[in-house]
């Protein structure tokens, strides 16, 4: 079987287990011609566990109009205010905190994420989420 040729990327962030034909994934998949029910399913069924996180996804649109899509870990934003328990980072970072982040915490958000980060060791892994962290008002200790 000859490999199908790839139309188009495209990388949506959707609530996990929650995707719906509304924008942004109906537009998205629509311009293309794709059967976005179909998507929104099966999104749904392979992120049900995750309910709650929101999740980037890069579907790859092929020619014959059929698709194929891979889950990446929630960004590294996400993690650090599941950790705080907090809905959204500060409004003034570096002004006002938004709260602390445990060295311990930090490196667990790195492990997790690190197959989607460009590093493979732990210590430039946890700086990421260290820049990350203090770019939303959020200190690492």
């Amino acid at each position: 079987m000859a490999a199908k040729k790839v139309k188009t990327i495209i990388k949506l962030t959707i609530p996990a287990g929650a995707a719906t034909p509304a924008p942004p994934v109906g537009p998205a998949l629509g311009q293309h011609g794709l059967p976005i029910m179909e998507f929104v399913k099966a999104f749904n069924d392979k992120t049900a566990d995750q309910k709650g996180t929101v999740v980037p996804a890069v579907i790859t649109v092929y020619e014959d109009r059929t698709f194929s899509f891979i889950v990446k870990k929630p960004p590294v934003a996400e993690m650090i205010k599941k950790a705080l328990g907090k809905e959204k980072g500060s409004q003034k970072p570096g002004k006002e905190p938004a709260g602390k982040l445990s060295r311990s915490q930090a490196e667990e958000i790195a492990k997790a994420k690190m197959e989607d980060l460009n590093t493979t060791e732990l210590e430039p892994a946890v700086k990421i989420v260290t820049g990350i962290a203090r770019s939303m008002g959020v200190a690492v200790e």
